[in-house]
Parts: structure tokens; sequence; C-alpha cells
């Protein structure tokens, strides 16, 4: 399989479904905003972008089937499976700010073998497959280089379930707000995993996550030279509903805190 002329047919995918997303963002009134759950809300743009997400890849990989949040296709493939958020960061898109971004990737069975992730607003493309390095349009990126906590910029997100965990999550805030040059929650997780590839920020962890919030930007970190893993410091993030990613000189400090607060 030539998953690097594949994952230049996903960007251009990717990056055809952001420009709708982005035509459609003054559209957008209260008044065709559905509630998933709590704090989860899903527009036509959701719907809508992610057919068009489906449909293109049905022309690329015809027997693959998709792990999708909209569940547009709910067709399984015995090898290769599809894992999309067609909209990640829908509330920050319902209310005109950014960022939102497009996150495709590939799983050969319980692997990620590619990866794109497009912030729409900035029109920045990060991408990755295996066996090649991470690219932002065009360009090679890597992780940063900074070797403490203390030195690092960290990112989050607030979880919208699973609140039984939320005072040991606001014990790592207090944590990072102190220890580090601060912590930063955009919105969206899988430009959150971008920014940690291209090294914008040096760490980035959260819970309650779905496969789709995090399988592209997983690869994309990993072929920039970082580290991911679950809050254990195990591999089961892309199922297991909470992640740890960040380049490799913090990874050890950065896992043993989130690992002592969050697993007591």
């Amino acid at each position: 399989m030539d998953l690097e002329k594949i994952c230049s047919q996903v960007r251009e995918l990717a990056e055809n479904t952001g420009d709708f997303i982005r035509s459609q963002k003054d559209k957008i009134t209260v008044d065709v905003v559905d509630i998933k759950g709590v704090h989860n809300f899903v527009t036509y743009v959701d719907t809508e972008s992610e057919k068009k997400i489906v449909s293109g890849l049905i022309n690329i990989l015809p027997d693959a089937g998709f792990i999708a949040e909209e569940g547009t296709s709910t067709k399984k493939g015995s090898v290769y499976n599809w894992v999309i958020d067609p909209l990640d960061g829908t509330t920050n898109f319902i209310h005109g700010i950014s960022p939102f971004a497009v996150s495709i990737a590939l799983m050969e069975h319980d692997k990620v073998v590619l990866g794109v992730v497009f912030e729409v607003m900035l029109r920045e493309c990060f991408y990755a497959w295996e066996g090649s390095a991470a690219y932002l349009n065009g360009k090679e990126i890597r992780v940063s280089e900074r070797k403490k906590v203390s030195d690092s910029l960290i990112a989050t997100g607030f979880p919208y379930y699973a609140y039984d965990r939320l005072q040991s999550f606001l014990k790592t805030l207090s944590h990072f707000m102190i220890n580090s040059h601060g912590v930063r929650r955009l919105g969206s997780a899988a430009t959150d995993l971008a920014y940690v590839a291209c090294g914008r920020f040096e760490g980035f962890y959260e819970y309650s996550l779905s496969p789709w919030d995090v399988a592209a930007g997983v690869i994309i970190v990993q072929q920039a030279g970082g580290k991911v893993c679950d809050f254990s410091g195990n591999d089961n993030y892309i199922f297991g509903k909470e992640i740890i990613a960040s380049n490799p000189d913090i990874h050890s400090e950065f896992l043993d805190v989130i690992k002592n607060i969050m697993t007591e």
C-alpha cells in the first residue's frame, strides 16, 4: 500500500472539506445546533462534512470501514478502518472562534498508519504516515526540545462528562499553572496534538476523549519525534478515553505528575 499517495489524497479531501466548513462559518444560528449530550453539540456542517469525507475515502480505499463521530457510515473493515472527526471543535465553531479542525486517520487493525489534521481557519495541514516524517503544509516538523516541564507550555481540554474525575483533574491544572510556562485550553484535541507535533506545545493531556478526537494527531506526534501514552503510561490511548502526548525530554516528568494525581 502506498501510504504517501493515500496521504496526499486524504490531505486534498481534508482541505476541500475545510473550505466547505469555512464557507458555512457565518451561517450558524441557534436553530441549526442540535444537542447530542451535555455540552456536546452537532450541526448540519458536521454531518455534511462527514458525508463528504466518507464519500471521498470510499473512492480511495473501497474496502475500508469507518469509525466516524456522526455515524454517517457504520461499515466495519476487516483490516483497514478510517477514524474521522469531520469538525473537531464544534463548540468553538458555533461560537465563531478558532480553532476547529478536520481530523482523518487510517488504522490497520489496531495501529494508526496515517493521520491528517487540517486546522480550518489558519489553513494549516498537519500530516504523517507510517515511516514518514511529520509535516505542516509541506514543511517537516519536529516536537520541541525543551527539557523540563518548568520551561514548557502545556495544553489540555476540559471534560464534558465523567465529572467524578474532575477534582483530580483540577489538581493537575493547579500543578501545571504553578510549575510550567502556563496552561492552554483551545477546545480541539486534534489541534492540540498537532501543536505538540510542531513544537508549539511541549505537552498535552486530556480525558473523556473518543478515538476520532486523537487518532490522526497521535501518529503526527509520533512521527514528529514525540511520545504518546495513556495516564498509566500504557498504550490504551486510542480507545481508552485518556491521552498524554509530549516531547521525549519532558515525557517522564509530565507523565509522573498526571499518573500520580489522576490514578490515585
